[in-house]
């Protein structure tokens, strides 16, 4: 059995992706190997942060109790876990339930994409603003298939040109969803719009945070 370090696990909605709206079970894993300027989990990234020891048949075991079928790793970043993997495959052999993982863009995900009933991945592409985007492996969006999706936190305006070239360049609205989304409180959500508008971006989609306008944007739990 291997040891996971859980800084949190809580039942809500998916917030973002492409099951915003449906209900999910959350399970955080501690630490992150970047530091994105608006980064709003930087609480759960550090090697101290407080966190329950679970093996995986422990994490599996607490989201079959749920009772809801969507999970959703995160972190963080939960693919820098040791043996990750093992809590994936753990996951994997129920096939009734469906696993998502959000990770950063800066892990290779080809291994975890390999296993038997691989998880969907929502898998960041950091931009200028994160100060984050030299760390993106490009490699990644070579395993992506139709259930994953690449998301782009966009600090201001100017930041969608680069996110059209990094679409267009590896052709990702061929192979999955492109999600783009406003880091919140700092880019207006309509002017990301009249931006695809002007643009006739019909293979890009915007995307709000939604537990940020249900409850406090800085609520934990959520």
């Amino acid at each position: 059995m291997s040891v996971f370090h859980v800084v949190e696990k809580f039942v809500s909605i998916n917030g973002e992706g492409q099951h915003a709206g449906e209900l999910a079970v959350f399970v955080r894993l501690r630490g992150c190997n970047l530091k994105c300027s608006y980064c709003d989990t930087r609480w759960a990234c550090t090697e101290d942060a407080k966190a329950e020891e679970m093996t995986e048949a422990e994490i599996v075991s607490y989201v079959i109790s749920t009772g809801v079928k969507r999970v959703t790793l995160t972190g963080g970043e939960p693919l820098l876990a040791d043996n990750a993997i093992d809590l994936l495959e753990a996951f994997a052999a129920h096939k009734d339930i469906i696993i998502e993982i959000e990770t950063n863009g800066s892990v290779d995900i080809h291994p975890f994409a390999e296993i038997d009933n691989p998880p969907a991945f929502t898998l960041d592409y950091k931009l200028k603003g994160s100060g984050m985007e030299d760390r993106m492996l490009t490699d990644n969006f070579k395993y992506l298939k139709s259930k994953d999706t690449v998301k782009f936190v966009c600090s201001d305006v100017s930041e969608l040109d680069r996110v059209c070239e990094i679409v267009d360049k590896y052709r990702i609205s061929d192979k999955c969803t492109a999600l783009i989304s406003p880091v919140f409180g700092r880019i207006e959500p309509a002017d990301m719009v009249d931006y695809l508008i002007t643009h006739k971006r019909n293979d890009i989609r915007l995307q709000l945070q939604l537990h940020k306008f249900i409850w406090d944007p800085n609520k934990r739990g959520v």
